[in-house]
């Protein structure tokens, strides 16, 4: 694969399956402090939510997304997903977060050291394994102003993923080719990997040929979406993939960003998305997911769509100034 345009800058967002979207939305936001800022849905099955949390502007590398699915079968981890989720927390902000977790009875671990970082593993309500990474490189970011969580201690965005592959090779060759520079083996079981830039800038692999594959479910991670600036660096990306066999779709306008899919050698579903025109090209900035928004080639199915979705409270202080 050619590398002579630009490279991909660090995950541009992570979507995973969840079950109950109430008690998704009550998690990332009330427990988590972050926005709710796109509230949609699945546009390959619309009578499910798609619901988008990240920073106070929603930007890009901050955006944890979810297809909530009630009843959903629960998922298991393995070869072929996504293991494991983190997100950026200042240094100083860890004794924070292990009080809060043990005060609001979330399922976590004692932090850890690893390579240059301290790790916090937590669990969600739906069992989707995630992490709080406390690292010197953590950006000051956009925070929330009305976030549960006092600015200094906010999540700034993705520090990266863990990627559970039977072999590392293939996809190493495609993660250096995407602009992630090999590190190193942080331990015996993991590799690393960095992009430039201050968001989602890692990628660690970890192999084992011994290990199950994963099966879809609640509590795991859908896809991965690396970012590129814009649909011209989209498209040499496109061709670039088309060229090495990988079977990619054509682009997909998904309103706030365009999207090609493919699978990565170890069967993980990449996404590579756009930056523009971003979350706020349907909401104001103030405004961003207090309503359920759909992209225009659904509106004309709105009346079917909101009957078949459980309504959310959401009423959050700033939706409720949103709604005055």
């Amino acid at each position: 694969m050619t590398s002579d345009f630009e490279p991909t800058g660090g995950i541009h967002h992570v979507t995973a399956l969840a079950s109950d979207p109430q008690r998704n939305v009550d998690f990332y936001t009330e427990t988590l402090g972050l926005r709710l800022v796109k509230q949609s849905v699945n546009q390959d099955e619309v009578h499910t939510y798609h619901l988008f949390y990240g920073d106070g502007n929603g930007s890009t590398g901050t955006s944890m997304t979810f297809f909530p699915i009630e009843h959903a079968r629960q998922g298991r981890v393995g070869s072929g997903q996504v293991q494991t989720t983190s997100f950026l927390i200042d240094p100083d902000a860890v004794e924070f977060w292990v009080e809060r977790f043990s005060a609001l009875g979330v399922d976590y671990a004692e932090p850890e050291p690893r390579a240059d970082e301290t790790v916090i593993p937590f669990r969600d309500p739906d069992g989707l394994q995630l992490e709080l990474v406390a690292h010197p490189d953590a950006p000051a970011g956009n925070p929330w102003e009305h976030s549960p969580v006092p600015e200094a201690h906010q999540i700034r965005g993705f520090f990266g993923v863990t990627l559970a592959l039977h072999t590392a090779g293939p996809t190493t060759d495609l993660l250096e080719a995407m602009g992630y520079a090999r590190v190193g083996d942080v331990d015996a079981a993991r590799t690393r990997f960095r992009a430039d830039g201050d968001l989602g800038f890692v990628v660690d692999i970890v192999a084992d040929e011994q290990r199950g594959r994963g099966v879809p479910g609640a509590g795991t991670v859908h896809h991965v979406a690396f970012r590129v600036p814009d649909d011209e660096v989209h498209e040499q990306w496109r061709k670039a993939l088309v060229a090495r066999n990988l079977n990619v779709t054509d682009v997909i306008d998904r309103k706030w960003f365009h999207s090609i899919y493919f699978r990565e050698p170890g069967g993980i579903l990449f996404e590579i998305a756009t930056e523009n025109p971003g979350y706020t090209v349907d909401e104001e900035l103030d405004a961003l997911g207090t309503h359920l928004v759909l992209p225009e080639w659904l509106e004309g199915r709105r009346s079917e769509i909101e009957s078949k979705l459980t309504p959310l409270d959401i009423s959050s202080p700033a939706t409720m100034e949103a709604d005055q």
